[in-house]
């Protein structure tokens, strides 16, 4: 992936970025999905980024990367493909949002209650949070963060920059059923271990950094005091 199809695919897959970044006003940064224990993914997706970031050094490169997950396995490599890729995420990347299977698998079985979930159904929860994170970026807010700003605010030392997605509230695809949640509803929901999107127990560690952001009608103050709640 990396050095035989990829070293050999690179050059056309640059082109179609030029052009894509090329019809752009106002180039924010790049958004790139790619699975880690695949040999495609690891070796082709952190070779993209790679020379994104020699063509485009001054821009947000960042990656949902789907990590290989304690139990759900599928090929015989992924520990020498992820311990690979991971090295070149920790130097080329910006911002990685940590996803995994299992994890997904179980928001599917435990919180929407689907008996055979497909990979559509975990699409669907990663699409979710992908909107989520951009939402600020393409709609007028209180805060108007970007994909820079929320670098700055998350990002402590500049390796450690491998993020966990909670999010709140999951619905399953074409489910109608809505109901209005309050704040504090939303941010217990967010910070439950069952709605992290990446199979580790965030009880079983320290916050370093949080970010949280919500979309809808609500008010700053109540946003501002629950986040004081959590912080104590």
């Amino acid at each position: 992936g990396h050095y035989t199809e990829g070293a050999e695919l690179i050059d056309s897959v640059l082109d179609v970025v030029r052009k894509e970044a090329e019809s752009c006003d106002c180039l924010q940064g790049f958004q790139i999905t790619h699975s880690l224990g695949g040999g495609t993914g690891s070796g082709m997706g952190t070779l993209l980024i790679s020379k994104i970031r020699e063509e485009y050094p001054d821009r947000i490169m960042c990656t949902y990367s789907v990590c290989p997950s304690p139990k759900v396995s599928d090929t015989v490599v992924e520990p020498y493909n992820a311990t690979l890729s991971v090295h070149q995420l920790v130097e080329n990347a910006d911002e990685v949002m940590c996803l995994d299977n299992e994890a997904l698998y179980d928001i599917c079985f435990r919180t929407l209650k689907l008996t055979t979930p497909t990979y559509g159904d975990l699409n669907h929860l990663v699409c979710a949070a992908m909107s989520g994170i951009t939402t600020s970026l393409r709609f007028p807010g209180q805060l108007n963060s970007d994909l820079r700003k929320l670098a700055v605010n998350l990002i402590p030392f500049p390796r450690l920059h491998f993020f966990m997605i909670g999010f709140a509230p999951l619905t399953s695809r074409g489910s109608q059923q809505y109901r209005a949640l309050t704040v504090p509803e939303l941010t217990q929901q967010q910070f439950d271990a069952k709605n992290m999107m990446c199979a580790a127990d965030p009880r079983h560690g320290r916050y370093l950094t949080a970010a949280c952001m919500f979309r809808g009608r609500m008010s700053t103050k109540e946003v501002d005091e629950q986040m004081l709640n959590v912080q104590n």
